[in-house]
């Protein structure tokens, strides 16, 4: 119970001092160290605006991205509707293949009022950046609250297409969190970080959501430090922690609001997340130990238990083998996103893995061999050709490797570095609100020092992967970081937890991930079920493929469907129930998706 938290809470609290506007947008930027931005920022969203979409609609969600009116110096509240944007169209799909049109007629707009600030656990270098959203129908007598950490690496908005639209209508309040990464990025060129409000500012007047690491001597031109690759905090390993001081936060602004009219004790908490932040709200179960949390929705989580290759070994591992599984052409004509070009690389690839000995033969059917003996299965490798033609194995494995060593901009594992030299200066004072927290993006390009020859990838990759071997200079140091991360699968048992994932998740498996997590937990005696959802892969944004339509579903529907059946649970209406295998049948390419395409 929420009172209860109260009690042992571990933080000690500060005084606060508070800012209010309307919409943020008309405050100066600090100049002196007196100016410096307060601890809690606090802004109202009413008429044109909301908390759902930031005043752009559906319609304007759809459309381009909405420029600062004046690019050279943008507003707080322009860079707070640009982070919805590109939220919603990182994560969500807005097409009729998702659900625009038909299961999608438009997004609720709820006023409110959202509080943000810097939170740092203790002994960690940089703060997390959290935010409540308050809606105008919160009932302090009988109250929700939903805890959403962002997914992948994103900024604090990166759980908003999951959870704003379902919660806030109900009059639920929303603590997001971006675990300790997110797009508070540092550019040394300018000597800037960001400020509370998303604009750039001078760390030395006012607080950032990154301790830059100092240097002695000239800092190249173009570097930049990434708040999940450069921290030093190994924000991985705390993703719980985040989720729960989140939560924290939320119950000392929700009592600084309505004071005695807030009902603790009558506080309904549910833990939502999807892939990261789906992994994070397991690990805040598995960590609440004041009984906080009364439900948790994880979807897609990027979790892993004992005894189950992690997933920087199986990506690192990805990375090396499933372009050579591509140079079947024909099979790989087959694929989302398919072409000659990756079957040709594939087979180039093929030839190098032979050549250092890493494959017995150069064949395309072998390299597919080792990828199902290491626990792909063939759903999960059925949009390989997306994954390499993304380049998303290296991307993701580059900045994992520099947390999981604590190293900065200029010591990056294995040659690889952030070149930010090409930014323009609007992508520099929009990297909050338009940069995912993972590069390459935004301007700031991902650099191989190793690179050569005619497979130019395959030798940092090659350095990314032998990294797992804990006998190599650094190996023992990835291992216990790794560990570090590893989930107990021993949530409380009086609380019920949601799984969802999609079948043919070919960046997080789950069979790698939900499905061993569901096992262990279930044999701890946890309060679980699994739903699992044929024809639906990791991100729904990629539904804006043409040859995707018809194929597959996004997952968002299931989100909001599995947060309906876990309120209704806890809410005595409905049992937990049994495990579920849903069948879509999604409509053909043109058609909008509908309810009864979704098979629940």
């Amino acid at each position: 119970m929420a009172r209860i938290l109260i009690l042992i809470l571990f933080l000690s609290l500060v005084a606060c001092q508070h800012e209010a506007d309307e919409g943020s947008s008309a405050e100066p930027a600090p100049t002196a160290a007196t100016e410096a931005a307060p601890i809690v920022r606090i802004t109202e969203h009413a008429g044109g605006d909301d908390l759902v979409t930031a005043g752009l609609g559906l319609e304007g969600l759809m459309g381009p991205a909405p420029a600062p009116a004046d690019p050279s110096s943008p507003t707080a509240e322009e860079l707070r509707r640009l982070a919805f944007h590109s939220t919603w169209r990182g994560l969500a799909a807005l097409n009729p293949a998702g659900g625009v049109g038909g299961l999608i007629e438009s997004l609720p707009k709820v006023e409110g009022q959202e509080r943000m600030a810097f939170r740092r656990l203790p002994g960690r270098n940089s703060p997390a950046r959290v935010l409540l959203q308050i809606p105008a129908g919160f009932d302090p007598a009988s109250a929700c609250l939903l805890l959403a950490p962002a997914s992948g690496s994103r900024g604090v908005y990166g759980a908003v297409p999951l959870v704003a639209p379902w919660a806030l209508p109900k009059g639920c309040a929303v603590a997001y969190t971006d675990k300790g990464a997110g797009s508070d990025v540092h550019d040394f060129d300018s000597g800037t970080g960001v400020g509370l409000d998303g604009r750039r500012v001078d760390p030395g007047i006012a607080e950032t959501g990154l301790r830059a690491p100092t240097f002695e001597g000239e800092v190249p031109a173009g570097t930049v430090a990434i708040p999940h690759a450069h921290s030093g905090d190994h924000s991985e390993k705390d993703w719980g922690l985040y989720v729960l001081d989140a939560g924290r936060f939320a119950l000392e602004q929700l009592r600084e609001v309505y004071g005695p009219a807030l009902d603790e004790d009558a506080l309904m908490v549910i833990a939502a997340g999807l892939s990261n932040g789906g992994g994070a709200v397991l690990r805040a179960a598995e960590q609440d130990e004041a009984g906080f949390i009364d439900g948790v929705f994880s979807m897609m989580p990027n979790v892993s238990v004992p005894g189950v290759p992690h997933l920087y070994e199986l990506g690192t591992l990805a990375a090396l083998y499933q372009p050579c599984m591509l140079g079947d052409l024909e099979a790989t004509m087959e694929m989302v996103l398919g072409n000659p070009l990756l079957a040709a690389a594939g087979q180039q690839r093929c030839t190098s893995l032979s050549i250092a000995g890493l494959l017995e033969a150069s064949e395309p059917a072998e390299a597919r061999a080792r990828l199902i003996e290491a626990g792909f299965d063939e759903h999960a490798l059925g949009l390989a050709a997306t994954n390499v033609a993304l380049d998303l194995w290296r991307t993701v494995a580059v900045t994992y490797s520099s947390a999981y060593l604590g190293r900065g901009p200029l010591d990056m594992p294995c040659g690889y570095g952030f070149d930010a030299s090409s930014a323009t200066p609007e992508q520099v004072r929009t990297w909050w609100s338009i940069f995912s927290g993972i590069a390459p993006g935004a301007g700031i390009e991902l650099v191989d020092g190793q690179a050569e020859g005619r497979d130019p990838a395959l030798a940092g990759l090659r350095c990314l992967y032998e990294l797992n071997d804990r006998s190599t200079e650094y190996g023992e140091t990835l291992y216990q970081a790794i560990e570090a991360t590893r989930a107990t699968a021993r949530p409380r048992p009086d609380v019920p937890v949601l799984l969802v994932h999609g079948r043919e998740d070919g960046l997080i498996p789950a069979g790698l991930t939900s499905r061993p997590y569901l096992e262990q937990a279930r044999a701890n005696g946890a309060r679980i079920a699994y739903w699992e959802v044929a024809r639906a892969q990791h991100f729904d944004a990629l539904l804006a493929v043409p040859t995707l339509a018809g194929r597959l579903v996004p997952m968002l529907p299931y989100g909001w469907a599995g947060l309906d059946h876990l309120l209704a649970v806890l809410e005595g209406e409905r049992e937990l129930g049994e495990d579920r295998r849903i069948e879509p049948d999604p409509p053909a390419a043109g058609e909008a998706l509908a309810r009864e395409d979704l098979g629940l």
